[in-house]
């Protein structure tokens, strides 16, 4: 099949896109003018990738990135998505993130109107929810971020598209992930990095409850969706059901890591950006219920599992 790929240079992007390649796709790569280093992530398939030059919030650049690539599935992953900096700069996001898809829906109507389209959106849009129960896809959305709002505000255009213009759209809600091995400023990324280096660790939240999901398992989830004919018009969590808080979370790496550093628990880093506390939902956990039913994806790694293959990533690259 003919693939574009919105964001395929971000961390889900860049494999999902290898995926693709490797199960014989024609794969297309939407980017803005890229540097090298920016392209590094997918050096592997480089040579294997179509890619189009253009930006998300030009909309006769996406229009003529539909046209180029005649796409049976778009996946939308290209989002501007560093939660804490968009309380104090909303507007880019509210740009890339909420234009941009607006542009894709109807670049995709005009041009190419049978295409699916999996967006991928995120777990921050429900915001603050009552404590102590996963989260399903009916519920409220209540983002709590104006990053969290430019997507909500996505997730609410798509499923208008949907029912008034009939697009082929399904929305992806995934929980956070990890694996990274060229970016520090994530949970858990960050963590693994400085305990390698036996380096102290802040937990700025320590009590805050999340599920943390291993990349494969969040790529196997587009994939899976993108193979099941029912999945269109759907909204799926992606999950894998294993919520700790973040000082649990520490303590699993440093048993894994052999950590001998101190953690400091109730303090963020120096010169990280803060989240607002107040805004910063204290339980954010998802109900996995429907995508396990409907379309027959299950998590493959345990979170221990999952932990002990990312510490051993960050440990065969020079730190």
């Amino acid at each position: 099949m003919n693939v574009l790929v919105t964001g395929i240079t971000g961390f889900i992007g860049s494999q999902l896109a290898s995926k693709l390649v490797t199960q014989g796709d024609s794969v297309y790569g939407l980017v803005r003018h890229s540097s090298e280093r920016e392209l590094k992530r997918l050096a592997s398939i480089v040579s294997s990738v179509h890619f189009i030059e253009g930006d998300l919030v030009r909309y006769h650049s996406v229009l003529s990135a539909v046209e180029a690539s005649d796409p049976n599935i778009v996946f939308h992953l290209g989002a501007l998505t560093p939660v804490r900096l968009s309380f104090d700069d909303p507007y880019p996001y509210i740009g890339t993130n909420f234009d941009g898809t607006v542009n894709l829906v109807h670049s995709i109507l005009k041009q190419s109107p049978n295409t699916r389209l999996i967006v991928a959106s995120t777990a921050e849009v429900y915001g603050w929810q009552p404590s102590g129960q996963p989260i399903s896809e009916d519920a409220m959305l209540n983002p709590a971020s104006p990053y969290a709002v430019s997507k909500a505000a996505a997730d609410q255009y798509i499923q208008m598209a949907n029912r008034i213009y009939h697009l082929r759209g399904t929305i992806m809600r995934p929980i956070n992930s990890y694996g990274r091995t060229w970016e520090s400023g994530f949970y858990t990324e960050y963590l693994i990095s400085k305990m390698l280096k036996q380096e102290t660790c802040y937990v700025g939240a320590p009590d805050s409850i999340r599920d943390y999901m291993y990349v494969e398992d969040h790529v196997e989830a587009y994939l899976d969706v993108a193979r099941t004919e029912k999945a269109v018009g759907g909204i799926y969590n992606v999950s894998p059901g294993n919520p700790v808080t973040n000082a649990e979370l520490a303590k699993r790496l440093s048993s894994i890591v052999g950590f001998k550093g101190s953690v400091v628990f109730g303090s963020y880093p120096p010169g990280y950006p803060q989240r607002p506390q107040s805004q910063d939902p204290a339980y954010l956990v998802l109900d996995n219920t429907a995508i396990k039913r409907e379309v027959s994806w299950k998590p493959r790694f345990t979170l221990d599992e999952g932990l002990k293959k990312a510490v051993e990533l960050w440990s065969s690259r020079s730190l």
